[in-house]
């Protein structure tokens, strides 16, 4: 009689060790959700272009050239570079904080169609807007070649953040001055936008009739 009852208590305890493993197997788990694959590459392909772009107008400038202002009120090349520069680090800053603060996946309705806004509206030199005071230029760097070097290992290690995170960056969140709440995908198409707007600004200086020759 002992026997046959332990038989039972074991086959009972096999039974429920087999469901729990069953239901373990279907329940869906809570994982980050990180970028897709076509977010991933798109993002690669905004921050190459805007590099690209940013670095062929800066390129083989004369000293004056360099620091031609258009007018007193007017930022040169040299000043122009150094905001793009500055802002690289400065909102990647700002996305790793993001990314500190606690997910908020209910928060992404308000941030749909955010994506093509920020690629359409950033740009777009037709609005004018003041630089904070901690983006503004101050003459950080003496020359091109050393402004150069500090943008391309910003860029460098922006893009080998999209290439490699798995930071769940659709649920994290902060609040911009003019596009509102954004999520930290957001954040980071900023950037590349940024770099867009700017480099529009430096090719605005250069288009100046008074740009020196030489």
């Amino acid at each position: 009689m002992q026997l046959k009852k332990t038989t039972v208590i074991s086959t009972v305890a096999m039974l429920c060790l087999a469901m729990t493993s069953a239901i373990a197997q279907t329940t869906p788990q809570a994982v980050p959700t990180s970028l897709t694959a076509e977010e991933r590459s798109f993002a690669l392909q905004q921050f190459q272009t805007t590099r690209d772009n940013f670095l062929k107008s800066i390129a083989g400038l004369s000293q004056k050239q360099w620091t031609f202002k258009p007018a007193p009120d007017r930022w040169s090349v040299a000043e122009v570079a150094e905001h793009i520069t500055i802002s690289e680090s400065t909102i990647f800053g700002l996305v790793q904080r993001t990314m500190q603060s606690p997910a908020a996946p209910e928060k992404r309705e308000q941030v749909k169609g955010k994506d093509q806004m920020i690629l359409e509206r950033l740009p777009d030199r037709s609005h004018k807007a003041q630089a904070p005071e901690i983006l503004r230029p101050t003459g950080r760097w003496a020359t091109e070649t050393d402004l150069t070097k500090v943008f391309e290992d910003s860029r460098n290690a922006n893009m080998d953040y999209i290439r490699t995170t798995n930071d769940d960056l659709r649920d994290h969140f902060f609040d911009h001055p003019v596009f509102g709440t954004l999520d930290g995908y957001q954040w980071l198409l900023l950037i590349s936008g940024h770099s867009t707007r700017h480099t529009a600004q430096i090719l605005e200086v250069k288009a100046d009739p008074n740009f020196p020759k030489d």
